[in-house]
């Protein structure tokens, strides 16, 4: 699957990997096993090696809403808010088995407080994904289910091998009935 975040191309990505493969711990995740907890400050960041993660907010009815999604060769974090201690809005959660080499957040805040090209790192990487995350919201608002649908099969053709219709649904914010009327009207195939 080609990379489902575009902020990835613009954090330095080898270095991130380089950091987490090379200084983190490999932990195996179970579907339905969670990587961070609402509510709870995050621990590490990580990078999946296999598998695939989604980011979940939960109404306060406690529906689930799948606000993220994550695959193989791409990072996973609460970031920026677990440098700063702050608690997770989302849980990070195993939607297949996955190998995550996971790197503590302790340690990030320690090289930032020591060298300032961590700290512009960290910016970047920041200034990245808030990028990412606005151009979703504004999508949300300016464009139809059926394009925001049409983009996203045709930028990932084989996002429901990695992902269930509810999540894909849910990323989309439509209902899973609707999803399917989008995939009978799509013309992209």
């Amino acid at each position: 699957m080609e990379k489902f975040n575009t902020y990835i191309n613009h954090i330095e990505p080898e270095f991130w990997r380089e950091l987490c493969v090379r200084e983190g711990e490999l932990r195996h995740f179970e579907k339905g096993e969670a990587f961070v907890l609402v509510g709870c400050v995050a621990r590490y960041i990580g990078y999946i090696q296999s598998g695939t993660m989604k980011y979940v907010a939960y109404s306060a009815k406690g529906v689930e809403h799948v606000v993220g999604m994550q695959s193989d060769g791409e990072f996973i974090a609460d970031f920026p808010w677990s440098l700063y201690g702050r608690k997770a809005r989302v849980s990070i959660v195993a939607v297949k088995p996955s190998d995550i080499y996971c790197f503590p957040t302790t340690k990030i805040k320690l090289m930032m407080d020591a060298d300032p090209e961590m700290q512009v790192r960290v910016m970047h990487s920041t200034e990245a994904i808030h990028n990412t995350l606005y151009d979703r919201y504004l999508d949300l608002h300016c464009k139809s289910p059926q394009q925001r649908y049409d983009e996203l099969l045709s930028t990932y053709p084989d996002i429901f091998t990695w992902f269930s219709l509810k999540d894909i649904a849910s990323f989309l914010a439509v209902t899973p009935t609707h999803l399917s009327r989008l995939r009978k009207n799509s013309k992209i195939q």
